[in-house]
């Protein structure tokens, strides 16, 4: 048995870019920012690089050579004897700003971790399935302070300073698997089982420091850690308007059937006495549930151009009643209420390959890829809603002429609460994210195959 070239040159790749990676990677936090304090922190791009570098879009698209992550009707589109896989990888850089009372004030982090690994192939005729491991959402924050000066703060006339420290860390990950069917010509659906789990770690420390009174004070340290296990459904369709030999126009839609989260939260407050005595330690059930979301969307591709627009809405304002308030840095400033708000998000983006089948020139075989994605943060802070939005670019690189396998890099830069950071003075953020993936086609569609026992040795 022999492995065919070209999943050598997509393997002696991905090595060259395993070391940079390890570079870039600063700790396990998969996220930075002071947003992810509360819920189950920063929502990710759903969905393989091809898609998240056209803007993210993807609930109509229908391509044997792609995994679709947002709509398990695209499983029947896969070919008999036919297996696709993709991996990916994903580098951000996170600088949050804040200016108040005349102080401006920057931090900046990289992170680096996995994105993606899914896999798609058929069952029957017009019958697939789909898997899929993705990081449904991350949590990052390192945050310190120091209690505000205030002559007639109780805190102030008998203690002193009293400095504070925040910090969190952790991923909730979806596991995915699916089936699309396709009963009737050019219409398919889909159903998928979701199960969501992982772990949030938070904690806070209270260092007091007497300037004024007499005697020591005591330090605390809290942690709070919550674990989620939770399942949920998805239901899709997708259906060809149109299907020529010239151009394919997909419609496409998916409802996500949401469910309680529910996660387990185990709070201890622990002093630093001689014998870290614990003053605090329960556990309970956070009321938290996941959204229903509707996504719907159009796909159109030709031999050259592929363009896609999709729309999002996700209902975690109606879901959640769970509100909490920020912490106060500063007299006479008042605490922001966080609560859940539903959101409304529309992606759109494009791709073009000048020419798939030119065997002189190897950049005309390549994929060009841009899209823009806009929408609100699923929180409100003091009923201030935070809006955000991203610009997306990327490449697809082919292992060789008429080949499905490929490599793909792609690049986004976003912002979140430009809208209402210098009113209300809330943290700026903005971001760079860089990713690599890797996708492994193996059939007789395009003569690729990663395994094959030759018929004459």
């Amino acid at each position: 048995m022999r492995v065919k070239k070209p999943l050598i040159d997509l393997f002696v790749a991905a090595a060259m870019l395993f070391p940079v990676a390890a570079l870039a990677q600063t700790s396990s936090i998969n996220a930075f920012s002071p947003y992810t304090m509360y819920g189950i922190g920063e929502l990710n791009t759903p969905g393989t690089l091809p898609m998240r570098s056209m803007g993210g879009i993807g609930v109509a698209m229908r391509s044997s050579g792609a995994v679709n992550l947002l709509n398990p009707a695209a499983y029947s589109v896969a070919p008999q004897k036919t297996f696709l896989f993709s991996f990916g990888l994903e580098g951000q850089n996170y600088y949050n700003a804040q200016h108040l009372d005349g102080v401006s004030k920057s931090t900046a982090y990289n992170t680096f971790n996995f994105h993606d690994i899914a896999f798609q192939m058929p069952l029957a005729r017009k019958l697939g399935l789909g898997f899929s491991l993705t990081p449904y959402s991350s949590t990052g924050y390192r945050i310190r302070g120091e209690h505000a000066f205030d002559a007639s703060d109780p805190v102030w006339g008998n203690v002193g300073r009293v400095g504070y420290s925040y910090a969190g860390e952790g991923d909730i990950t979806e596991v995915k698997l699916g089936v699309g069917w396709e009963p009737f010509k050019n219409f398919s659906v889909g159903v998928a089982l979701q199960y969501y789990w992982g772990d949030i770690d938070r904690s806070f420390a209270m260092a007091p420091t007497s300037t004024v009174g007499d005697g020591t004070f005591l330090t605390l340290t809290g942690t709070d850690n919550y674990s989620v296990s939770s399942v949920k459904g998805q239901v899709g369709i997708q259906w060809n308007l149109v299907k020529t030999q010239r151009r394919i126009l997909t419609f496409g839609a998916a409802y996500d059937f949401g469910g309680d989260l529910r996660p387990t939260v185990t709070k201890t407050i622990t002093g630093n006495d001689s014998f870290s005595s614990q003053i605090k330690g329960d556990t309970a059930h956070l009321d938290l549930c996941l959204p229903r979301q509707l996504q719907a969307g159009f796909f159109y591709q030709t031999s050259r151009w592929t363009v896609g627009i999709d729309y999002v809405y996700q209902g975690w304002g109606s879901r959640n009643a769970l509100t909490e308030f920020t912490g106060v840095t500063a007299v006479g400033v008042e605490p922001f209420e966080v609560a859940y708000t539903d959101t409304h998000t529309i992606k759109a983006g494009v791709e073009i390959v000048p020419n798939r089948s030119d065997v002189r020139h190897f950049l005309k075989r390549m994929a060009y890829r841009a899209g823009v994605r806009y929408g609100d943060y699923n929180q409100t802070f003091g009923g201030q809603r935070l809006s955000q939005f991203a610009v997306t670019c990327g490449v697809g690189v082919p292992v060789k002429l008429w080949a499905v396998s490929g490599i793909d890099v792609g690049f986004e830069y976003g912002r979140r609460g430009y809208n209402v950071s210098e009113r209300i003075g809330l943290v700026r953020q903005q971001y760079f994210k860089f990713a690599v993936g890797f996708s492994l086609f193996a059939g007789n569609e395009n003569l690729e195959y990663w395994f094959m026992r030759p018929k004459y040795d």
